[in-house]
Protein backbone atom coordinates (compact mmCIF):
# COMPACT_ATOMS: atom_id res chain seq x y z
CA UNK A 1 0.00 0.00 0.00
CA UNK A 2 1.49 3.39 -0.84
CA UNK A 3 0.17 6.48 0.74
CA UNK A 4 1.50 10.11 1.29
CA UNK A 5 2.38 11.59 4.72
CA UNK A 6 -1.37 12.09 6.25
CA UNK A 7 -1.03 8.60 7.03
CA UNK A 8 1.67 8.14 8.65
CA UNK A 9 0.54 6.98 12.26
CA UNK A 10 1.99 4.34 14.07
CA UNK A 11 -1.07 2.28 14.69
CA UNK A 12 -1.94 2.39 11.35
CA UNK A 13 1.60 1.18 10.73
CA UNK A 14 1.42 -1.88 12.98
CA UNK A 15 -2.12 -2.49 11.90
CA UNK A 16 -0.98 -2.91 8.35
CA UNK A 17 1.80 -5.27 9.48
CA UNK A 18 0.07 -7.54 11.43
CA UNK A 19 -2.03 -8.04 8.61
CA UNK A 20 0.53 -8.72 6.47
CA UNK A 21 0.07 -5.68 4.19
CA UNK A 22 3.30 -4.15 2.62
CA UNK A 23 3.13 -0.66 3.25
CA UNK A 24 5.37 2.63 1.79
CA UNK A 25 3.91 5.36 3.73
CA UNK A 26 6.18 8.80 3.50
CA UNK A 27 6.75 10.04 7.11
CA UNK A 28 5.98 13.43 8.13
CA UNK A 29 8.79 15.62 8.30
CA UNK A 30 11.69 12.88 7.06
CA UNK A 31 10.87 11.89 3.41
CA UNK A 32 9.52 13.94 0.79
CA UNK A 33 6.24 12.17 -0.68
CA UNK A 34 7.20 13.53 -4.10
CA UNK A 35 8.45 9.72 -5.01
CA UNK A 36 5.43 8.57 -3.89
CA UNK A 37 4.00 10.33 -6.92
CA UNK A 38 5.46 7.35 -9.36
CA UNK A 39 2.63 4.96 -8.22
CA UNK A 40 -0.10 7.57 -7.52
CA UNK A 41 -0.97 8.26 -10.17
CA UNK A 42 -2.52 4.50 -10.95
CA UNK A 43 -4.92 5.00 -8.14
CA UNK A 44 -5.89 8.38 -9.36
CA UNK A 45 -6.71 6.88 -13.00
CA UNK A 46 -8.30 4.13 -11.24
CA UNK A 47 -10.59 6.60 -9.59
CA UNK A 48 -11.44 8.71 -12.07
CA UNK A 49 -12.39 5.55 -14.03
CA UNK A 50 -14.83 4.55 -11.04
CA UNK A 51 -15.65 7.95 -10.56
CA UNK A 52 -17.64 7.82 -14.43
CA UNK A 53 -19.41 5.30 -13.20
CA UNK A 54 -23.09 6.83 -12.10
CA UNK A 55 -24.28 4.11 -9.66
CA UNK A 56 -20.97 4.44 -7.64
CA UNK A 57 -20.78 8.07 -7.80
CA UNK A 58 -24.46 9.10 -6.23
CA UNK A 59 -24.14 6.16 -3.91
CA UNK A 60 -27.87 4.48 -4.27
CA UNK A 61 -27.38 1.64 -2.76
CA UNK A 62 -28.54 1.84 1.26
CA UNK A 63 -26.17 -1.76 1.62
CA UNK A 64 -22.13 -1.94 1.93
CA UNK A 65 -22.94 -5.79 0.39
CA UNK A 66 -24.73 -3.81 -2.31
CA UNK A 67 -21.94 -1.15 -3.22
CA UNK A 68 -19.47 -3.72 -3.01
CA UNK A 69 -20.75 -5.60 -5.54
CA UNK A 70 -21.61 -2.54 -8.07
CA UNK A 71 -18.11 -1.51 -7.24
CA UNK A 72 -16.59 -4.89 -8.44
CA UNK A 73 -18.88 -4.71 -11.45
CA UNK A 74 -17.27 -1.54 -12.45
CA UNK A 75 -14.29 -2.78 -11.69
CA UNK A 76 -14.02 -5.84 -14.08
CA UNK A 77 -15.72 -3.45 -16.25
CA UNK A 78 -13.00 -1.28 -16.60
CA UNK A 79 -10.26 -4.26 -16.75
CA UNK A 80 -12.61 -5.33 -19.84
CA UNK A 81 -12.32 -2.25 -21.85
CA UNK A 82 -8.51 -2.49 -21.37
CA UNK A 83 -8.04 -5.78 -22.24
CA UNK A 84 -9.89 -5.48 -25.31
CA UNK A 85 -7.95 -2.27 -26.50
Amino acid sequence: MHADKGYDYDHLRRWLRKRGITHRIARKGVESSTRLGRHRWTIERTMAWLAGCRRLHRRYERKAEHFMAFTAIACTLICYRRLTK
